[in-house]
């Protein structure tokens, strides 16, 4: 009797188990409840509510239907699409295989601008304290870089040299997914040119930032947030492109998310070729000395891959703990031709040399970051964690040629190590009002070793110069507390913080026995105030207080040379910049326009500024004795600087869209440097206008035009500059793929040119960064990835009063 009720307890075993583990197909339809049409990509999931977890998911096919292999059990289901409410069945109980039926999604205007996924319409957000630029499908970008993407963002430019600069202050701080990273940290012209356009879901513009943010950046703050989807099942795109001068690449990314998982792989190769060019005439005014003409010619190779890959564990409902893993290696080869003609201003006799300088680089970057998220039972309180490791190196070695002889070889390695920890903690108080408090420490290391030999033309062998060689180690540690507190009155809205950031730098000389640390803390307010006077105007004060570090290499006291006759040394004494910046700006929509418009002023003190000099020294060229010009920063004055800034967007159709862009700045400075006025009034403006129109057979045309006015400061005057850039594009195989076509500078009309007035000469100075007109065709193909479907909502869309409480 005991065996058969053995096996009679055993087969019951095995069967509940069975029973429990069995799967069953669960099967419907998904349409617009507005046009009854089927939606593609509409997301299925089922959340297990005895596992408290997602337990499986998929999507909808081309005719809206889905069937999905569910294992028995009680659940939620949602059924979502993007720009759409989400339908929620439930505490289905799932037994067997059923039709559940037809679900019909009705368009949420709420959330119009709110997309995880690839965008087809490029959009803003308006938040408290931050503009949001969603990319979306910007032709003249295709196939191009980060940089690319920052010049088409407004109230962003980028110069001839790749630098970025907010309102027309270059001291912005860039951040990549909210924080520092080495992807733009060396570097960051180099690196935001090298970064992939696709890349990109979207740029915050944060020209009043909270307290919750770093203090650096006089300017502002531009956080580029990398793409992640977070659609159920496997999912992504590729890209591939093709240009002139010499360019390609390839760029995918992948997306996996299986219950409580989503892996995430974004990954890139890169390889272009930059023709550039510079022209200097300079003029001394001792009759003795000779003039200076210079020109230089460049082609600039680079190529590279980046990937970044992670896990995201939804713990539980309410945590979520992601890692994941940065890694770029890129390389570099600069061939540098600069011819230099001497003229006797006395004889009128010429003389000619050629100095070749062909710089080949390394560099590449890892970084690990793992971040932890806990939501409290209350909407809103939330705690964050943040650990992030990295390391980067960019070396550098060039070998001088002067007139068909070898004479220098120059060797620069460049070494970083940054550790970032970093908390926050939201709690909201009541329904309306919130406090945040948090965290944030920042320890970098950077060690530059610059090694120089020189050829001995007695022995015809190079020589390790001991007096141009240097060792240079700088550490920087900051430690940051914040506090803040926002609350909600109807229509009006507020938050006010505090922030408090201590900085320690160090440098170490270990050359030339130089040691210095300098210990520093400050205390930073800001204030954001918004009312809205209905739901499509409102207006919005800001406050805060900035400040501007000097980097590394500006504190480095050893000369490094771009030509025998132009220096670079860095200045050890530098103090940081103070900055306290109001704003006050303006949104309305009204009817088929949208105007965001800003007032600001900033003052500046102790402000950092490039100057060039006469130390002294000289150098003998072609039996010629010349000047040896240093250029480096200084503290050298206080600036006031007002503008004033628009963006006016206008939709016609939803075949057609106008978005312009208008900021104009003055610039008062006040200073002087050894003994010579340096005061400053500059007027200047920019504008940029970009026009997109569907045309028939379903091709987008989009053309930008931007302008750059004419400038002045202490030593410069830049003239006005313009550029064209159009593009034309295609959605192909049922709109899973599109073809783009874009040319950039059209009519080759993107040079800069400058008037430099020193005290001991006068420069007149012309540089191209891209060579001319670039020209680019790419190709990308989405899987399971959907496109957002555009619904008229009148240009550019904004949402929220941004406290994100």
């Amino acid at each position: 009797m005991a065996k058969p009720l053995f096996l009679f307890i055993l087969l019951s075993t095995f069967s509940i188990f069975a029973i429990a583990q069995k799967e069953v197909k669960i099967s419907g339809k998904v349409i617009d409840k507005e046009t009854n049409q089927p939606l593609e990509y509409a997301t299925i999931a089922f959340f297990n509510k005895e596992k408290n977890k997602i337990e499986t998911g998929g999507i909808t096919d081309l005719k809206g239907h889905f069937s999905i292999p569910v294992p028995v059990g009680l659940y939620n289901i949602t059924v979502e699409y993007i720009s759409f409410k989400t339908i929620t069945i439930a505490n289905k109980k799932i037994t067997k295989s059923e039709n559940i039926g037809t679900y019909a999604l009705e368009i949420d205007t709420e959330s119009l601008g709110e997309v995880e996924i690839i965008a087809e319409r490029t959009t803003v957000e308006i938040k408290l304290d931050k503009k949001i630029y969603n990319v979306g499908k910007d032709l003249t970008v295709s196939g191009g870089s980060v940089s690319d993407v920052l010049d088409n963002v407004p109230s962003v430019s980028v110069d001839a040299e790749g630098s970025v600069a907010l309102r027309g202050n270059d001291n912005v701080r860039i951040l990549i997914n909210g924080k520092p990273s080495g992807l733009v940290g060396l570097n960051s012209a180099e690196a935001l040119q090298q970064l992939p356009a696709d890349a990109i879901e979207k740029v915050e513009v944060i020209t009043s930032p909270s307290a919750r943010y770093e203090a650096e950046g006089t300017g502002g703050i531009l956080n580029i947030i990398l793409r992640r989807s977070k659609l159920l099942g496997f999912n992504g795109s590729i890209s591939t492109n093709v240009g002139h001068p010499d360019a390609a690449g390839i760029s995918g990314n992948i997306n996996y998310r299986t219950g409580n998982v989503n892996i995430f792989n974004t990954t890139s190769y890169r390889y272009n070729e930059r023709i550039g060019r510079w022209y200097s005439d300079v003029k001394y005014f001792d009759d003795n000395t000779p003039d200076l003409d210079e020109k230089r010619n460049w082609t600039d190779t680079r190529k590279g891959i980046t990937t970044n890959t992670g896990i995201e564990w939804y713990i539980t409902d309410s945590a979520s703990l992601t890692n994941s893993i940065v890694y770029s290696d890129n390389s570099s080869n600069n061939n540098s031709v600069n011819n230099l003609i001497q003229l006797d201003k006395t004889t009128n006799e010429t003389n000619k040399s050629v100095r070749r300088d062909p710089e080949n680089g390394e560099s590449n970057t890892f970084q690990y970051a793992l971040n932890f998220i806990k939501d409290f039972k209350t909407d809103g309180h939330k705690f964050s964690f943040d650990f992030q490791f990295e390391n980067s190196n960019n070396d550098k070695f060039s070998i001088i040629n002067v007139d068909g002889t070898d004479t220098d070889i120059l060797n620069n390695w460049e070494d970083s190590q940054q550790i970032l920890l970093q908390t926050d903690y939201v709690l909201p108080l009541g329904d309306n009002s919130q406090i945040e408090m948090g965290y944030r420490g920042d320890f970098t290391t950077t060690e530059t070793d610059y090694q120089v030999s020189l050829l001995n033309e007695d022995t015809n062998l190079f020589e390790y110069n001991t007096d141009l060689s240097n060792l240079f180690n700088f550490k920087q540690y900051i430690n940051a507390a914040y506090f803040q507190f926002g609350s909600k009155i109807e229509a009006f809205s507020y938050l006010l913080g505090l922030r408090m950031e201590n900085t320690r730098n160090t440098l170490d000389q270990p050359t030339s026995g130089d040691f210095k640390r300098k210990n520093l803390t400050g205390l930073f307010p800001t204030i954001n105030v918004s009312y809205k006077f209905s739901e499509d105007e409102s207006i919005t004060i800001g406050y805060n207080r900035r400040l501007r570090r000097p980097r590394g290499f500006m504190l480095n006291p050893f000369p490094s040379r771009s030509s025998l006759t132009n220096i670079f040394q860095g200045n050890p004494d530098l103090n940081p910049t103070y900055s306290s910046v109001f704003d006050i700006g303006y949104l309305n929509r009204f009817g088929k326009f949208t105007l965001s418009s800003s007032v600001y002023y900033s003052n500046s003190t102790a402000v950092m500024t490039f100057v060039s000099r006469n130390n002294g020294d000289t150098v003998i060229i072609n039996g010629e004795e010349f000047p040896v010009i240093v250029r480096g920063p200084v503290n050298l004055a206080t600036d006031d600087r007002y503008g004033f800034e628009f963006n006016l967007n206008y939709s016609p159709s939803r075949k057609w869209r106008i978005n312009s862009d208008f900021n104009i700045y003055k610039l008062e400075r006040d200073g002087e440097y050894e003994g010579i006025n340096l005061d400053a009034n500059n007027l200047t403006w920019n504008a940029r206008l970009t026009n997109k129109l569907t045309l028939p057979y379903t091709i987008d045309w989009q053309t930008n035009l931007n302008y750059r006015g004419p400038s002045v400061d202490s030593q410069n005057d830049r003239q006005a500059s313009g550029t064209v850039n159009t593009a034309l594009s295609k959605d192909i195989l049922k709109e899973k793929a599109s073809i783009a076509f874009n040319i950039r500078d059209v009519f080759n009309s993107g040079v800069y040119r400058n008037d430099i007035t020193a005290e001991t000469f006068t420069s007149y100075q012309e540089v191209q960064r891209r060579g001319g007109t670039t020209y680019n065709l790419s190709f990308t193909y989405r899987f399971n990835q959907p496109k957002k479907k555009e619904r008229p909502s009148g240009g550019y869309n904004s949402s929220g009063d941004g406290m994100e409480m």
